[in-house]
């Protein structure tokens, strides 16, 4: 029936179009994240550079080639936040901090992250998209997704020197940038004279995306930024705060003057973004059977409570071919890792197929980011942080959503509707997305909001410091490439040598959690509020799925800051209570023809004197929609009140009935 979980995600069909346009694909899009000062603010320390130095390869390859340094600074960073990710390439076929393209010998790289046809996250509903391991010898990239090969031109180093070497690589960027300049017949020191050259970088065709890129590397020039980089060289950009550019010089590239939407009407976005309609389609097909959403009219029929941030895994080609097929699922937005060009596919008032849960897809708006969850040398890129956070920014004031996790969720947070859903859910973005870099992006930084005693903790570890042990990227059992990470691990005790704690929903024979990059068992993540428990010297306590949950956080580098807010607890004379995957309303509430939905407890139980915070308070609720006929769609509500509160790595709903609701001070 339609309108059910088990309905939303048709896992042979799927599996079969996954399959068939995977094969299809070519490749991908490119950047990275970028986050300053502990502080959330850009850092412009002044420092001479060491020779030999990162720093000093920046200023080499600017003076051989004749472009203003700091112009070469912000596009690297922008590239890559001028990381070398160890030789390996974007999910766009980009090498190095310059991010010089080679879309053909990083197919031919690129490892497979599992072995078989599903997909090791343990959800078959959408298998993973693979490139194939090698182009035809015949197929002719686009220029944007070899420039590395440009790059051995002018500057007449070996390829394998680019893509490896990051001051050579430094140095391709520049002689790109500076032929720009030349083409644009425009010979000048000044930075704000080279933004025809900047925007013609990352490779765009129409100029809406180019500007977008150019301005976003402009602001970086004004604002400055300072890191240490995943090489552990320090690299500084000073500011530039009153630095205007030459945007006339845009309208000299011979550029589209837009990306040709195939039905502008549609789109909701920004003004500050480059977007396109890439509409998913609402049609029958076989046996009674449709695809690949549901017309509603939200948010006069039903609220939106949420945004999902997703990973595709696989290429832009590989997810814009899928969103075409009804068969398949379907989700609202996708952004492009090169650019941060976005594509829209359903109405935000309509309901996409995005989450395994029906419940929250009802409530939510489903975004996808070009990228793998279990590769993150193919790193998520800045261009594609920056532009989703402008989306997001936009969605969350159009939906009056607080910036904050309880409301701009990860697919990984998003519940199991029974217990036997909870082992394939989805857990994309992964612990390898920047949620704390996300948050200053969308002007919503994690701050500490109280003292001690203010009885919560939000996880925030240092992004690029913190490098957790990860398995199963490539291989069973093999560690994953040493990479920052946003997710802290749960001990049994204040010991890193404790067990990691139990996730009785992924395990039911109660073997404890894993440190595969897909388990979800023992893990918080950036951003994520829980109340504590205890705390031991350098480290504290959480409840976590109706357990103590132990994190290692020191005073000197911690991993939570302090906060305060509302929590629940069981009410008092309640042993226990239950946890939900859904707010569905009660029974009584169902009128006839509308069949009722089952509110299934979940397999966790919240013991008396446990604290949980909360998120969102919703009434029971549940969109009724079993066929392509309209007619027949039915929103039913309830009188049964329900709390969203993070009980583990994921969030559930407990009926306030049976709760108290209090402030989390001691």
């Amino acid at each position: 029936m339609r309108g059910s979980d088990e309905k939303r995600t048709p896992r042979s069909r799927a599996r079969r179009a996954a399959t068939a346009v995977a094969a299809a694909a070519l490749l991908l899009p490119l950047v990275s994240a970028a986050p300053s000062g502990p502080d959330g603010q850009p850092r412009a320390v002044a420092a001479q550079p060491a020779a030999g130095s990162l720093q000093q390869a920046f200023a080499d390859a600017a003076a051989r080639h004749g472009v203003p340094r700091d112009v070469l600074l912000a596009v690297a960073y922008m590239e890559s936040r001028w990381d070398g990710h160890g030789g390996a390439p974007s999910v766009s076929g980009g090498y190095g901090p310059m991010h010089l393209t080679d879309a053909r010998t990083a197919l031919a790289e690129r490892p497979h992250h599992s072995d078989g046809d599903e997909d090791p996250r343990g959800d078959d509903s959408r298998a993973r998209k693979r490139a194939p391991a090698r182009l035809p010898a015949t197929t002719e990239l686009p220029a944007r997704l070899r420039t590395l090969e440009r790059a051995a031109r002018l500057t007449g180093l070996p390829a394998e020197r680019l893509r490896r070497d990051p001051a050579a690589n430094i140095r391709g960027g520049a002689a790109l940038l500076a032929e720009e300049q030349r083409r644009l017949g425009l010979r000048s020191a000044d930075p704000a004279r080279w933004y025809g050259a900047v925007a013609r970088y990352p490779g765009a065709d129409d100029a809406r995306t180019a500007a977008g890129f150019a301005d976003d590397v402009y602001d970086v020039l004004r604002q400055g930024q300072s890191r240490t980089t995943d090489s552990g060289q320090r690299v500084t950009l000073p500011a530039a705060p009153g630095l205007t550019p030459d945007r006339a010089q845009l309208a000299r590239l011979g550029l589209r003057s837009a990306p040709a939407p195939s039905d502008s009407s549609r789109l909701e976005c920004p003004r500050t973004v480059s977007c396109v309609s890439v509409p998913a389609p609402y049609e029958e097909f076989g046996d009674g059977d449709y695809g690949n959403h549901d017309k509603a009219d939200r948010p006069e029929d039903q609220s939106v409570d949420a945004i999902v941030v997703h990973d595709t895994e696989g290429s832009w080609e590989t997810t814009l071919k899928l969103i075409k097929d009804p068969t398949y699922v379907s989700w609202h937005y996708t952004i492009r890792s090169a650019d941060g060009l976005i594509a829209q596919h359903v109405p935000t008032k309509d309901v996409a197929w995005h989450a395994g849960n029906w419940y929250v897809n009802a409530h939510s708006v489903g975004i996808e980011h070009e990228g793998f969850l279990a590769a993150p040398d193919a790193w998520y890129t800045e261009a594609m942080y920056r532009a989703s956070a402008r989306l997001v920014r936009y969605l969350a004031h159009k939906y009056d959503l607080p910036l904050d996790r309880q409301h701009i969720i990860g697919h990984d947070n998003v519940p199991g509707t029974t217990p036997a859903t909870i082992k394939g859910m989805h857990t994309d973005p992964g612990p390898y997305w920047d949620w704390a870099h996300y948050f200053r992006l969308l002007g919503a930084p994690f701050v500490r909001t109280a003292g001690p005693g203010g009885g919560l903790v939000t996880i925030r570890p240092d992004y690029d410091r913190h490098r957790p042990v990860y398995t199963d990227c490539v291989k069973p059992g093999q560690p994953c490439a040493p990479h920052g990470s946003a997710a802290v691990r749960l001990h049994t005790g204040p010991s890193a040598s404790a067990p990691l704690v139990q996730d009785i929903g992924l395990r039911p024979d109660g073997s404890p959690s894993t440190t595969g990059v897909n388990d979800t068992g023992a893990r918080a993540t950036t951003g994520q509020r829980y109340a504590v428990a205890e705390r031991r010297g350098a480290w504290t306590a959480i409840w976590y799925l109706g357990q103590k949950a132990w994190f290692h956080n020191p005073p000197k580098q911690p991993t939570a800051v302090d906060a305060r807010g509302l929590v629940i607890t069981p009410k008092a004379g309640r042993a226990d209570i239950p946890v939900y995957g859904r707010a569905y309303p009660e029974a009584a509430a169902y009128p006839a023809g509308v069949p009722v939905q089952a509110v299934t407890p979940l397999p966790y139980k919240l013991l008396s004197g446990q604290r949980y915070a909360v998120g969102n308070r919703v009434h029971g609720e549940y969109f009724y929609a079993p066929t392509y006929d309209l007619s027949r769609h039915a929103v039913v509500r309830g009188e049964d009140v329900y709390y969203e509160i993070q009980v583990g790595h994921r969030v559930g709903y407990v009926r306030a009935a049976d709760v108290d609701v209090r402030s989390s001070q001691r």
